[in-house]
């Protein structure tokens, strides 16, 4: 005897149809008032709302965006989540989204070039209304990122830029940050200035790199290659680079660090080391994370309000939304970053 299994029934989607027979308004009505077309009364659309909630409507976004070329969604492409510092900028961004309306799609490219290209399609797939990107640490070709402005898509770069594209940009003055620690350094008395630089074909470290020498020809000191050490800026490469400096023989009185995690990665390796800080050593790192504050010394650091970047951001793409046409240009939103001197470096 065969057995006949009973399928579970699908729970059917409400549709705006649904809403319309059970409120007594037209589907037409429902639909703009979900929307909040300003033609329909605030009464009407409390009441429609109201209904909508109690029969758990969810809305189609893509069939919205179908029909009317907006999917109210933007895309927004970081290098890494398990960083504070994107973590602030997405805040930033989605605190203005969310007021105008707007979702928040957020892919991580893991500082990989593939992935970076992956998410891009994806959001494009999607049909976000924009795409913001800092670019993976990978990253030495912008056919992908070319191919979003060929389309017409706003499009901002935040952070990591490429020098290669022109576009919209919302970034930190890094010359001027990394110019601002040195100095405060060579005020201290330092005079051997060890560098800890990240990748050099990125824009933020470039310019960093820039800062730190104009800082040091500014008080007429010569920049010496040995004291500058190119590394991933992760955890552990603070302490490889100074584990490098002690076995070449280079002597050093002081640190820039161009990531935090590198300047505390040093900061320990020297205290295990018995290096007095900032006595012996003074230490600056770059980005303000929230452990900076916490460890012993506390570190002087270069704030890089990156809540205020990504406000920045979403307000670009409010202003890009409302033009027809796409500019290909606008002049670059350059932040200004705040030099926070603690413990660590103050040597006087």
């Amino acid at each position: 005897m065969n057995r006949i299994i009973k399928m579970p029934q699908l729970k059917k989607r409400i549709t705006i149809h649904d809403i319309a027979a059970a409120s007594g308004f037209t589907a037409s009505t429902v639909s703009r008032a979900l929307q909040k077309d300003e033609r329909i009364s605030d009464a009407t659309r409390i009441l429609i709302e109201s209904f909508a909630e109690q029969m758990n409507y969810r809305s189609n976004a893509v069939a919205s965006s179908l029909r009317t070329g907006k999917s109210k969604m933007i895309g927004v492409v970081i290098p890494l989540f398990n960083r504070t510092f994107f973590a602030s900028i997405i805040g930033g961004i989605e605190t203005v989204m969310k007021q105008a309306g707007y979702s928040v799609m957020i892919c991580q490219s893991n500082d990989e070039y593939e992935s970076e290209k992956e998410a891009i399609r994806a959001l494009m797939q999607a049909r976000v209304d924009g795409i913001a990107i800092s670019v993976a640490a990978q990253t030495n070709h912008f056919d992908h990122i070319q191919l979003i402005k060929n389309e017409q898509i706003p499009l901002i770069l935040f952070d990591r830029t490429c020098a290669e594209m022109e576009g919209h940009q919302v970034i930190i003055d890094d010359f001027k940050g990394a110019k601002d620690a040195t100095l405060h350094l060579l005020e201290q008395g330092c005079r051997k200035i060890a560098y800890f630089a990240g990748l050099q074909h990125l824009s933020t470290q470039k310019n960093r790199t820039l800062g730190y020498k104009a800082a040091l020809a500014e008080k007429g000191i010569a920049f010496d290659d040995n004291l500058m050490i190119i590394t991933h800026l992760k955890e552990g490469s603070g302490d490889s680079a100074v584990n490098l400096l002690y076995e070449k023989g280079i002597e050093f009185d002081g640190i820039f660090a161009a990531s935090d995690y590198s300047a505390v990665a040093a900061m320990r390796n020297l205290q295990k080391r018995g290096v007095e800080i900032p006595k012996s050593v003074a230490i600056v790192g770059f980005s303000d994370e929230p452990f900076t504050a916490l460890v012993t010394p506390a570190l002087s650091t270069v704030n890089q309000h990156t809540n205020l970047m990504g406000q920045a951001v979403a307000n670009l793409f409010m202003t890009l939304f409302q033009k027809e046409e796409q500019p290909s240009f606008v002049n670059p939103i350059i932040l200004a970053p705040e030099l926070i001197i603690r413990a660590s470096s103050l040597k006087k």
